[in-house]
């Protein structure tokens, strides 16, 4: 989960998020898998591979946080995506660069989601000095020329992973365990 913030949770208080997990082809999962598996010390036991829509914050009442999701993702539909290039990326808090696997098919569609559910009760959250970048995540280092290294060699051929974004997960990521507390779909 780069850019969450989560270095800076509160690890006895409960924080409150939302991630998407895609439906994509097997293949496509395993290759993500195998490669989080060798290359993820951060969050491969942590979570599976997915979107960050809301990043864990503390403060909300859990009623109050489902209530909000449901609403704001209330009409929006599905989101098509495919995957082309991977990207480094500092993490804003923690002394890791991570590898994004970034879509071009469904960006906006990921950030115009983002920016709605930022809309209303979670607007004191959003991080206006961190950028959005819609991502998976699946690979983190201390050493960012490792990270530009496994980059380049996901970029260095064509590659296209495609799926599609269905529901939404809001979870708990407290005390350094994630929870999965309940999925909304999308449409």
């Amino acid at each position: 989960m780069p850019g969450s913030g989560s270095s800076r949770i509160n690890k006895s208080a409960v924080a409150l998020g939302v991630l998407a997990y895609p439906k994509w082809n097997p293949a496509d999962h395993r290759r993500i898998q195998d490669f989080r598996k060798a290359h993820d010390e951060l969050y491969y036991q942590v979570v599976d591979p997915h979107f960050a829509f809301v990043f864990p914050m503390e403060g909300v009442v859990k009623e109050a946080f489902l209530d909000e999701v449901e609403k704001q993702s209330r009409g929006f539909g599905p989101i098509e995506f495919e995957i082309r290039c991977a990207t480094p990326n500092k993490d804003a808090f923690l002394p890791y660069y991570h590898l994004l696997l970034v879509p071009d098919l469904g960006c906006s569609r990921v950030v115009r989601l983002h920016d709605r559910l930022y809309s209303g009760l979670f607007r004191p959250h959003l991080r206006l000095d961190i950028d959005f970048i819609p991502h998976v995540g699946i690979a983190n280092s201390k050493d960012p020329e490792q990270v530009k290294l496994w980059v380049d060699s996901w970029n260095a051929g064509e590659f296209c992973i495609g799926g599609r974004i269905e529901s939404l997960t809001a979870i708990d990521y407290s005390n350094g365990v994630l929870v999965d507390l309940h999925t909304i779909p999308l449409g």
